[in-house]
C-alpha cells in the first residue's frame, strides 16, 4: 500500500515540516508604497514568485560577497529594450558584474545609445511591409530608424580602421577598446550611462561574445577583412582567457554565473569549467552559485545548457553547491529590473576586481598550471 498507510504522528510531521520549511504562508497586504526588494522578499512566496524571491536572496548575499567573481551571460534583444542603461549600467557601477559574455547582437544594439541615436517603444502586429516600405526596423514592440544600423556599422568600421585595432585581439579585448570609444563619445554627447559596454570599460569589465561572426559587428568587421584591415578576432584567445577567470576565481574564493536566457552565451560561460576539467587536467569542482532565468524547457532541449543537476554531470557545477543554484522560469525582461532593484537594495556596492586589466597575469597562471600538470 506504500508508506502513508499509517498515519505519522504530529512530532514526527512538526520535524519534517520544520526539514523542509521554516516559514509559512502569511504574507502582509501589498500597499503602493512597498519597494520592489520589500513585495519580493514578502508576496513573492511560491512558484516561479518563489523562485525569483529566492533568485534575488541569493545575489544579494553569496554571489555578491567580496570572495565571489560574478559572470553574466546575456541572450535575447535586451539592450534595444533599454535594459543595458535601466539595469546593467547600474550594477556594473556598483561592482556587482565582474565579467560578461553576450551576444554581438546585444552589444551592437547598445551602442546606439551611447551614439545618440534612438529607439522608441511600439506594439507587435504592426504592418512590417509599410515599416519596410518607409525604412523603420523593428524588434517586436521596438521601432527604429533603418539609418541607425547605417550608422552604428559606420561606427565600428570607422573604429576598427583605427591604429589600436590593427593586430589580433580577443573579443573581450577588442570590446575593452571599444567601449572606450563609446565612453568618450558618451562624455562628447552628455550621454554617460546609456551604454553598458562603455560602463564595463570605465570598470574594467571583461565583454566577451561567444560567437563573434554573429552579429553586425562581426559582419563589418569581415567587410574590413576584404579591404585587408589588420584586425583579427581570435575566438580561441576567449575560451582560454575566460577559463582563466574562472581559474583563479576558484583558487582565491567562489565563481558564481547569472545566465539571462540560454544559447551560446550560456554554454560559453558555462564551459570554463570543463575546459578546466576535461581540457586542461586541472583539478576542479565547477561553478559554486548557479542562477538561471530561463523560458525555455530542458525536455524539448531548448534549456542551452541544461539545468544545474544537469550541468553538474559535465563538471559546469560543484555538486556540493547545488543549494546555491536556482533555476526561475520567466521572461529576463521581468526578472531582470526586479533582480536589479532587489540587488542594489540588499547589498553593499564592491569594489571593481577590474578583470581586464589581470588577463594577461591570469592567462600566466593558467598557462603555467596547465603545462606543469601534462608533467605528473
Amino acid at each position: 500500500m506504500g508508506h502513508d498507510s499509517q498515519p505519522s504522528c504530529p512530532k514526527a510531521r512538526q520535524k519534517v515540516l520544520a526539514q523542509l520549511s521554516n516559514k509559512q504562508i502569511a504574507p502582509p497586504k501589498v500597499f503602493g508604497d512597498i519597494s520592489a526588494a520589500d513585495l519580493m522578499d514578502s508576496a513573492f512566496l511560491s512558484y516561479n514568485g518563489g523562485r525569483l524571491r529566492e533568485a534575488g536572496q541569493l545575489l544579494a548575499t553569496r554571489m555578491t560577497s567580496e570572495e565571489t567573481t560574478l559572470g553574466l551571460s546575456l541572450s535575447g534583444a535586451l539592450t534595444p529594450a533599454g535594459l543595458g542603461m535601466s539595469c546593467l549600467v547600474p550594477l556594473i557601477e556598483a561592482g556587482f558584474i565582474d565579467w560578461i559574455v553576450s551576444t554581438g547582437a546585444n552589444i551592437y544594439h547598445d551602442s546606439h545609445f551611447a551614439l545618440g541615436m534612438s529607439l522608441h517603444q511600439s506594439r507587435p502586429g504592426l504592418d512590417d511591409l509599410l515599416l519596410r516600405e518607409n525604412q523603420v526596423i523593428r524588434i517586436y514592440d521596438i521601432i527604429f530608424e533603418y539609418d541607425n544600423l547605417l550608422g552604428t556599422d559606420s561606427f565600428f568600421r570607422a573604429m576598427a580602421r583605427s591604429k589600436p585595432f590593427q593586430t589580433t585581439l580577443s573579443s573581450a579585448e577588442f570590446h575593452h577598446l571599444a567601449g572606450g570609444v563609446l565612453a568618450k563619445r558618451e562624455e562628447e554627447n552628455g550621454l554617460v550611462g546609456k551604454s553598458f559596454l562603455a560602463a564595463a570599460h570605465r570598470a574594467g569589465v571583461p565583454v566577451f561574445t561567444s560567437s563573434p561572426g554573429d552579429s553586425s559587428i562581426g559582419m563589418n568587421l569581415a567587410a574590413l577583412q576584404l579591404e585587408g584591415n589588420g584586425l583579427q578576432i581570435d575566438p580561441l584567445k576567449d575560451v582560454n582567457q575566460s577559463a582563466a577567470i574562472v581559474w583563479q576565481a576558484k583558487r582565491k574564493g567562489q565563481s558564481g554565473v547569472w545566465i539571462l536566457g540560454g544559447g551560446s552565451p550560456k554554454n560559453f560561460m558555462l564551459q570554463t569549467e570543463p575546459q578546466i576539467q576535461e581540457v586542461l587536467g586541472l583539478e576542479e569542482s565547477g561553478h559554486d552559485y548557479f542562477l538561471q532565468i530561463t523560458d525555455a524547457r530542458p525536455d524539448t532541449g531548448g534549456l542551452s545548457g541544461a539545468t544545474p543537476q544537469e550541468a553538474m554531470t559535465w563538471g559546469k557545477v560543484d555538486p556540493e553547491q547545488l543549494p546555491g543554484t536556482v533555476t526561475c522560469y520567466l521572461d529576463s525582461t521581468v526578472a531582470l529590473p526586479l533582480l536589479t532593484a532587489y540587488t542594489l537594495a540588499r547589498a553593499k556596492p564592491r569594489k571593481h576586481k577590474r578583470l581586464i586589466e589581470k588577463l594577461p597575469a591570469l592567462m600566466e597562471q593558467l598557462k603555467e598550471s596547465y603545462l606543469a600538470s601534462k608533467k605528473k
